[in-house]
């Protein structure tokens, strides 16, 4: 089976659920609560880029190993992040309000910091992009706004499938090139996983900087760890624009990788750190 047929339709499903949540006072956040979302968006879209290319240059990565850690750094926040947030104890308005903004803005910094890299069919990436993304993200919030019943039980739905769905996208994946990642992980494993730790710490770096609260500092930790790695193996696969599955290597691992590390986050805030509290009072 051609693994751009299970992508395709998994990364339009995720982002139509990610509509159903979003609405337009979610961009207002911005306005609302400029430094904690400006803090974040200059981690998603400037350090997680900066991060990658430090390491690209500090282990010598070249080809497919560069532009596969590039490419996964310059998507989005994935709609996961939200759920983290949630399950963090982070502010899940302010998460929600900055996978949206990312989702836009990566379409236009996505692009730029790739075509540095390699030529570009960039008005294919741009369209596929469009299609995959905003427009079932469009659809996703026409539902919620004027069918906000229908939304609700669809989401309850979909949501319950994304993580399954994701992981499914991944196996399949990682079976079609396990020759080929295994022959790599001993490279490919600690660079990713040196991006994933890096740009967790430029979030919480970020909101130390800016003074935010531990609750919107748990978030951007998340919201600048987490990665839509969907989207990276969906324009690494799409004979539109890459047509090489290998370039989808890193997001793999990093999807692998992101969400035992943040599931260890998570566990810290929900289980281990209240009992230490208990304990020391």
């Amino acid at each position: 089976m051609n693994p751009i047929l299970i992508v395709l339709p998994i990364l339009t499903i995720l982002m139509f659920d990610l509509g159903l949540t979003l609405r337009v006072a979610d961009f207002a956040m911005l306005k609302r609560a400029p430094i904690a979302v400006t803090a974040g968006l200059l981690g998603q879209i400037l350090f997680l880029p900066a991060i990658a290319l430090l390491l690209i240059w500090t282990f010598g990565l070249s080809g497919h190993l560069a532009l596969g850690l590039m490419l996964i750094a310059c998507c989005p926040g994935g709609s996961s992040s939200n759920v983290f947030s949630a399950l963090a104890g982070g502010d899940v308005a302010l998460s929600v309000s900055l996978t949206a903004f990312s989702s836009v803005i990566t379409l236009a910094t996505m692009p730029l910091l790739l075509g540095s890299m390699v030529d570009l069919p960039l008005f294919n990436l741009i369209m596929q992009n469009v299609v995959l993304v905003l427009v079932p993200v469009g659809i996703g919030m026409f539902v919620a706004v004027f069918r906000p019943a229908a939304a609700a039980g669809i989401h309850s739905v979909v949501s319950r499938l994304a993580f399954p769905a994701l992981m499914l996208l991944i196996t399949v994946f990682f079976l079609a090139h396990r020759a080929t990642i295994i022959a790599n992980f001993s490279v490919v494993g600690p660079v990713v996983f040196l991006l994933l730790v890096l740009a967790m710490g430029a979030g919480a770096l970020l909101a130390f900087v800016c003074r935010l609260d531990s609750v919107r500092r748990r978030t951007l930790v998340i919201e600048v760890g987490m990665q839509n790695s969907a989207q990276a193996i969906a324009l690494a696969a799409s004979p539109l624009v890459f047509a090489d599955n290998t370039l989808a290597i890193p997001a793999i691992v990093y999807a692998l990788l992101m969400n035992v590390v943040l599931l260890a986050y998570v566990a810290w805030f929900r289980y281990f750190m209240p009992r230490l509290t208990k304990t020391v009072a």
